[in-house]
């Protein structure tokens, strides 16, 4: 129904009936962002909020707020979380669509902003109402999510979305430079980039916690896997059994995601509950504590799908960032940076025994961490969000004029 209506409003604006929009609406300094999500641990999102807010913008960030979303730091821009009766499945895909149409609908703005396709509809259809400016940000190959994988008619369904509404953006960003080239020749866009990069002087704003009070063994090298999706395919489980065969370390997975039940369980039948330790889902400032205690950072992501071929995840940065050396698996934006920079190692496959291998390697090598952890004092002196951000700056600068 309401890409109908958008097909109306088309054809209404090609007779000259367009709505009219008030000097005062085109003239005004606010951005409405939105993101799916519950804002709590979505850091990307926060960078681009806080980067606009410094240009002068009046921002307000949408979510929704779930059951169980943990309170929101108060921050420099005003946010907003829409309970919603459903939290998951078509019915809270519907209701979150509507609900976040008529919010938009109902404020004054001069430019939004949408976070990924689930966001996108109900931007665009309001940006054809206001004639305001939208500003696109695809943080993933969303229509290539394993989620959608299996489901045929649900991946139709978005693809069919995308395939609309793309080819009529005109400001797009998204997180690579593979996703950045798939996007422009599939749609003809331009298609800027803009990584998730940490700000520069994040690990020296928080404040340091010791390993007593965040209860990290003493005396044992720390493994950390960290991250807000841990979910099937990211080679978590593969992570979990290596550390059978792993000496004098311990495993800490930080954060949250689907297989967290599964690794719980793999701890109990391989009797590994000295060795692994679950922190559960943290606030950023808590998790970059835990980062900072950590003598190898894993990124593991399987090559099982064109999203996770081509991703570059967060948490290769916040590992760089805490002078953290890294192992990760054998993607192409991932080991760009890892050989670039002279951060870490690659392993070739997912055989728990070659993992765990490869790990007590590292952590016995009395040349290559140091080393390692020097490159990555150097390497976040350019990987960073105040260099990475000149991108969104350029941009937004044209919407002032």
């Amino acid at each position: 129904m309401l890409i109908t209506l958008a097909d109306r409003l088309s054809w209404k604006e090609s007779q000259g009936a367009y709505f009219n929009i008030s000097s005062q609406r085109k003239n005004m300094k606010k951005v409405i962002v939105s993101v799916i999500n519950d804002l709590s641990t979505d850091q990307r999102v926060h960078k681009v909020c806080t980067t606009l807010h410094g240009m002068g913008y009046d921002v307000t960030l949408v979510g929704r707020k779930q059951r169980q979303s943990m309170p929101l730091i108060p921050r420099s821009y005003s946010t907003k979380r829409m309970f919603l009766l459903f939290e998951k499945g078509p019915l809270f895909y519907a209701e979150f669509q509507l609900r976040l149409f008529f919010f938009l609908f109902f404020r004054n703005f001069a430019v939004l902003v949408s976070n990924d396709l689930d966001t996108l509809l109900p931007n665009f259809l309001v940006s054809k109402f206001m004639g305001s400016k939208l500003v696109y940000d695809s943080h993933e190959l969303f229509c290539e999510v394993p989620e959608l994988q299996n489901n045929p008619a649900k991946k139709k369904t978005w693809k069919t979305l995308e395939g609309w509404i793309f080819p009529r953006l005109k400001y797009v960003f998204t997180v690579n430079d593979s996703i950045a080239k798939i996007y422009s020749e599939q749609y003809k866009v331009n298609v800027r980039v803009v990584r998730n990069i940490p700000y520069l002087s994040t690990q020296e704003n928080v404040q340091a916690a010791t390993k007593e009070i965040l209860g990290i063994p003493l005396g044992k090298k720390i493994v950390v896997l960290q991250g807000a999706g841990i979910n099937v395919d990211r080679g978590a489980e593969e992570a979990v059994e290596a550390m059978q065969y792993v000496e004098n370390a311990i495993l800490m997975i930080v954060g949250s995601g689907d297989v967290i039940p599964i690794l719980k369980s793999i701890v109990e039948r391989l009797k590994l509950n000295d060795k692994v330790i679950f922190t559960g889902k943290v606030p950023f400032e808590k998790l970059v504590q835990y980062t900072r205690h950590a003598d190898l950072g894993l990124t593991l992501d399987k090559d099982t799908n064109i999203n996770y071929r081509y991703s570059l995840p967060n948490k290769l940065f916040d590992y760089i960032h805490a002078g953290v050396p890294v192992l990760a698996s054998d993607l192409v934006e991932v080991k760009k940076i890892i050989m670039d920079y002279h951060v870490g190692d690659i392993v070739y496959n997912h055989d728990p025994k070659q993992i765990g291998a490869k790990i007590n390697l590292l952590l016995n090598s009395e040349r290559l961490l140091p080393e390692w952890k020097k490159n990555c004092k150097i390497a976040a002196q350019k990987l960073n969000w105040e260099e990475e951000e000149k991108q969104l700056v350029e941009v937004y600068k044209e919407f002032l004029e």
